[in-house]
């Protein structure tokens, strides 16, 4: 069976973070393995607070599993603080290049509160040059690259600036946050290095606040290059089978509706 391992923050509503990636996962049919970065005091109203675990336990954890097995894929979630971000880029400095590692920037979390302290966020760039391919939202997009994401030309931009600038080898900036018909910019590079922007439509489904959609869209990549799907297939199927999953969502508390897999 191949192996995804998800590098993430823990959300005891089990509607995103690791939680929420080995359901994704397993429903997909790999195997997840997990390395925890923070723990978090959240329900399905809001994060009350983060705890990043420390630096030294995460990088400990990434040289022990790493030391056994191999991923056939790495996602990467929340990190919560500078200090566990170097330790990542420590732990998966011997990783082979050939492992294609997802990365969901997650700046902040729905209800406002921070899951990446702001001295991170330059590291953050470091590590987006290691990955195969960044999923952020129109937000986390902003912040990253300092290009205003209200228009289609504006989000352009910004995926250049993650290309050109900032090493992704691939960027899928989500267009959620947008009003109007959905959709998302997948951009890649030639071999020459011109980007090349494919625009993705999608069904926006109305079911209120759902907990959780960037977590699984990022894992269900990376689960999909794990099987040795392309990245076009593999981000098609992982948006189709999140789409899935949203209008399937379900109440459990007084929140955000979670996830329900197909």
């Amino acid at each position: 069976m191949r192996i995804v391992l998800s590098i993430a923050a823990s959300d005891p509503t089990g509607g995103a973070g690791l939680q929420a990636d080995l359901q994704v996962l397993r429903r997909l049919g790999v195997h997840g393995a997990a390395v925890v970065t923070a723990l978090t005091i959240q329900d399905t109203t809001r994060v009350h607070s983060v705890l990043p675990v420390f630096p030294s336990v995460v990088l400990d954890q990434l040289r022990a599993l790493l030391g056994d097995l191999q991923p056939d894929a790495v996602k990467i979630g929340a990190l919560g603080s500078d200090d566990v971000l170097r330790s990542v880029l420590l732990g998966l400095a011997d990783l082979g290049e050939q492992i294609p590692v997802v990365l969901d920037p997650i700046l902040f979390s729905s209800s406002g509160a921070s899951l990446l302290e702001r001295r991170a966020w330059g590291s953050l760039k470091q590590l987006v040059g290691r990955c195969r391919l960044v999923t952020p939202n129109l937000p986390e997009a902003e912040a990253l690259t300092g290009c205003d994401c209200s228009s289609r030309r504006g989000i352009e931009q910004a995926a250049r600036v993650f290309l050109a600038e900032l090493g992704a080898e691939a960027v899928l900036v989500k267009g959620g946050h947008r009003d109007g018909p959905l959709e998302d910019l997948l951009a890649t590079r030639r071999a020459d290095g011109e980007p090349v922007f494919t625009w993705l439509s999608g069904e926006r489904i109305e079911a209120g606040p759902v907990h959780g959609t960037g977590c699984a869209l990022s894992s269900a990549i990376a689960a999909g290059l794990a099987q040795g799907k392309p990245l076009t297939d593999a981000v098609e199927s992982a948006r189709s089978f999140v789409a899935a999953a949203i209008g399937r969502a379900h109440e459990a508390g007084h929140g955000a509706r979670l996830l329900d897999y197909p």
